[in-house]
């Protein structure tokens, strides 16, 4: 194949990182091919000193790269697959999902103190809802500091910010071999993952009879499971960045289980339930511990949380 292929992708360090793995791992698959980065900024690259709750959330990271494949620019985009809004917009699909790295979060302490050891009123940084809320559930005494940045950017902010940790995904400060940074790797029992954590996603146009075959190689059909019954599980409950959702699946001797959870802001309050069933029902079982969880009152939480947010906004 002789044809000039373009990626779409922001331009942190990360991102860059993750279009590049694609740019090489394609060129492995066709060496005659050429692959460009096109870099496209992003709403969520331009507004840094406002909580992602309050500017609109999902989606912030990939609606421009969108409408660049939507506008033929770029021929596919690279995503982290946290970062996607539950609807992709039409004429666009999810081309590939690639082995996933490890989905849990890490904590990145000044002193090397573990979660445990830190000291009543510690500062903790994120801008995560969903990082804050089960922190808080785990260690009330702690105070959390927005925190919003790149992934290099945050952690230059550990020290300029006097802060005492901060909270990021494992698989952004791994790609960017930082491993020796971490001081703790948080069990999901006190921190489940954000959905789709540490996978990625390669987003194409539909029934693109160039590319669609060319991505399908970078597949991995247990990730794209386990991250579509995640995904749907989001999407039942309308989930954003505006509201602490959390769920993490893995499949086992061919059974699919998930653990969700939905929390308050504060933590005080966090509904949590696991399921499972049949790995190739991945999604169905998304949906059903969805329901399970707006049947224990998770739902009352979301509303709440949003008429919340409409408040803020409209002062």
């Amino acid at each position: 194949m002789n044809k000039t292929i373009k990626i779409g992708t922001r331009g942190s360090k990360l991102a860059l990182w993750q279009a590049n793995w694609v740019k090489s791992a394609l060129a492995d698959q066709h060496p005659a091919l050429t692959v460009e980065l096109v870099i496209i900024k992003t709403k969520g690259d331009k507004i840094l000193d406002v909580p992602l709750a309050k500017v609109g959330g999902k989606g912030l990271f990939v609606k421009e790269i969108e409408d660049a494949l939507l506008n033929r620019r770029v021929d596919l985009a690279v995503h982290s697959m946290k970062d996607m809004p539950a609807e992709i917009p039409q004429g666009l699909c999810i081309g590939a999902i690639p082995e996933r790295e490890n989905p849990q979060d890490v904590l990145i302490s000044k002193n090397g103190h573990q979660l445990s050891e830190l000291g009543a009123g510690a500062l903790i940084g994120t801008s995560s809802l969903r990082r804050a809320s089960q922190i808080l559930h785990a260690r009330p005494d702690l105070v959390i500091k927005p925190l919003r940045g790149n992934l290099d950017t945050r952690l230059k902010k550990l020290e300029t910010e006097n802060l005492d940790a901060v909270i990021l995904a494992a698989a952004g400060v791994k790609r960017l071999g930082l491993e020796d940074r971490v001081t703790e790797y948080l069990d999901e029992t006190i921190m489940l993952p954000a959905v789709g954590q540490g996978a990625l996603c390669i987003e194409i146009r539909q029934n693109d009879p160039v590319i669609e075959p060319l991505v399908a190689a970078l597949e991995h059909p247990q990730t794209r499971s386990v991250v579509m019954g995640e995904r749907a599980f989001l999407n039942r409950l309308e989930g954003g960045c505006q509201v602490p959702i959390a769920a993490h699946g893995k499949i086992e001797n061919n059974t699919f289980t998930i653990c969700g959870l939905v929390a308050t802001l504060d933590g005080t309050t966090v509904i949590k339930d696991t399921l499972s069933g049949p790995a190739d029902s991945s999604a169905q079982i998304g949906l059903d511990l969805a329901e399970h969880l707006i049947a224990m009152g998770s739902q009352e939480i979301i509303e709440n949380l949003k008429e919340d947010l409409d408040i803020s906004h409209a002062g």
